[in-house]
């Protein structure tokens, strides 16, 4: 693909770029003025704790979606179609934002990172920094992940989906929108999610009659744990029974941060049918039978008939 000239990233006040050589945390060519205006550099160009473990998250995640990125670039050749990628519960977007200025600000087709988040003061922050950045490629829309399924405002088909720290049924919410897009890859880092927890705890009487594998959930903080744990197996389980490669690994080091699950899909069409199977024996197994409409059990099973 072609490169864009970026004249008019040059033109942004207070826009610099750094180097290696006298900020290691910072990328070659990387806005200085986009990470001050973001808050993750100090007015005078300094990293504090809390920003320089944000940043090193980004730069991770980076890290694994640029290759991505690369091969759907490869993929379409000289003159394709550009990149869609739609970051959910985006926030302060600091993953779009760095996602533009490291790969997207040097593309010239009509690549285009589109931010979900329901704060609406935060949707108006990012559309004043895109336009002050020049950055025509990225958009903002103040919805739901669940109302961004439907809406009209989103290309039918997306190539990249991602969801940082996408609470509870958002991950959810987030792999079914993907599904409904027919993404070709998702990244996603789960945050905290309660609900087949609850689930666990309603159902836990009658389970501990049933098998002593329940006493792996029997005490409260078990029950959490092991909730969390086992929704993250089944969103997996579901990736595949809809014919996805399923990559689990962690974001940082645990002492960055706690919730640090990375899983990374990418859709090759894959057999189905295991997959589906374990799925239904997995929630069969926990008692969690009630949880198939979260994880399309019915959906899946119908499509592989």
């Amino acid at each position: 693909m072609k490169r864009a000239d970026n004249r008019a990233a040059k033109s942004v006040p207070l826009a610099a770029t750094t180097s290696t050589a006298t900020m290691p945390e910072i990328r070659d060519g990387q806005s200085v003025a986009l990470l001050q205006e973001l808050h993750i550099l100090t007015r005078d160009g300094k990293l504090n704790q809390d920003s320089r473990r944000k940043l090193k998250q980004v730069y991770h995640l980076y890290q694994f979606i640029e290759p991505l990125l690369k091969e759907l670039q490869a993929e379409r050749g000289e003159g394709g179609p550009g990149i869609s990628l739609v970051d959910h519960g985006a926030g302060k977007s600091y993953l779009g934002f760095i996602l533009y200025d490291l790969f997207f600000k040097g593309l010239q087709d009509d690549s285009h990172i589109y931010g979900i988040e329901t704060r609406e003061e935060l949707v108006a922050r990012s559309q004043e920094l895109a336009k002050k950045f020049n950055f025509p490629g990225m958009s903002f829309l103040p919805l739901s992940v669940a109302e961004s399924t439907e809406s009209k405002l989103l290309p039918e088909q997306i190539d990249v989906v991602t969801a940082l720290h996408a609470c509870n049924t958002a991950t959810d919410d987030a792999i079914h929108f993907a599904l409904k897009k027919k993404a070709k890859y998702m990244v996603l880092v789960p945050c905290c999610q309660a609900e087949v927890a609850s689930v666990l705890k309603k159902n836990k009487g009658k389970a501990l009659a049933k098998s002593a594998l329940t006493e792996i959930w029997r005490h409260p903080i078990h029950t959490r744990e092991f909730g969390s744990q086992i929704t993250n197996v089944l969103r997996c389980l579901q990736l595949e029974a809809h014919g996805y490669h399923v990559n689990v690994t962690e974001l940082v080091g645990w002492e960055h941060s706690m919730k640090n699950e990375l899983i990374i899909a990418t859709y090759k069409n894959l057999p189905r049918n295991r997959p589906t199977e374990r799925l239904q024996e997995v929630l069969e197994t926990l008692g969690l039978e009630e949880m198939g409409s979260r994880f399309f059990t019915e959906q899946v099973a119908r499509a592989n008939a």
